[in-house]
């Protein structure tokens, strides 16, 4: 049994609870919003801890010391994160999707530059791989999401979400936030399809930055490690939830 025919198993055995709906639908959506934020957020070098991030975001309450830029990216990731359950009710992303999701990110930082693609080079620390010349920018973002209309179906869904992640990312259409977005946009095609989401903690940074820098030649091992994410988020929302946990070959 693969990896995917356990994920779809364990998908099998969270439907029986479907829908979620009302108190458990706001409690699960709750939840994920301040695990999702701050571990995207942690991702990119955001100071923030699991902790702060709960108390700004539910309770509207700033962290003395922090840097101001820290809160804006908790606020604006929130708000996108809330944007992404706007599309739960189709099987659509759309680039207008992504840069409203950019938009509602960034504005807080930069006004801007929020919702808008970049007019000048950018380089990703580390890599070894040039990202998207900015005159092409637009060209190859109506590409992407032509392919995501047209091809999703020849995907299983989690590897078309992890698919969707690394395209969007290797554009690097924005002057920031390229990772977050491609994450939230990964964790929408997840949940229009009735998958839990994608969540990356931080201890697994150079794990993730590595698979990534990989799948220019090879995304295999990268499919595969969104795919353990997507696993383990479904055992820990079967454990909360105290749903059985399915027999497996």
């Amino acid at each position: 049994m693969t990896l995917y025919d356990k994920i779809d198993r364990y998908k099998a055995s969270i439907d029986k609870q479907r829908p979620f709906e009302g108190h458990l639908l706001n409690e699960i959506k709750g939840y994920y919003r301040i695990g999702l934020t701050w571990s995207s957020n942690a991702l990119e070098g955001n100071t923030l801890t699991i902790s702060e991030t709960k108390v700004l975001l539910e309770d509207g309450l700033t962290v003395g010391g922090k840097p101001l830029k820290d809160t804006f990216e908790a606020l604006g990731h929130a708000q996108a994160y809330d944007f992404m359950f706007t599309l739960l009710g189709s099987r659509r992303i759309t680039e207008a999707d992504a840069l409203t999701m950019h938009r509602m990110f960034y504005t807080g930082i930069d006004a801007k530059e929020a919702g808008h693609y970049r007019d000048r080079p950018v380089f990703i620390t580390g890599s070894k791989y040039k990202v998207c010349d900015a005159k092409l920018i637009g060209q190859e973002m109506a590409k992407l999401f032509q392919w995501v209309a047209e091809e999703r179906d020849k995907y299983h869904p989690v590897k078309f979400a992890a698919q969707l992640h690394k395209r969007f990312v290797f554009i690097h259409p924005f002057i920031d936030g390229n990772g977050r977005i491609s994450r939230l946009l990964m964790n929408t095609a997840l949940i229009q399809d009735g998958y839990m989401l994608a969540v990356i903690p931080p201890v697994s940074r150079q794990e993730y930055i590595s698979l990534l820098e990989r799948a220019y030649k090879d995304d295999r091992p990268f499919m595969d490690f969104i795919a353990e994410r997507v696993y383990e988020t479904q055992k820990e929302i079967m454990r909360l939830l105290h749903i059985p946990f399915p027999k497996m070959a």
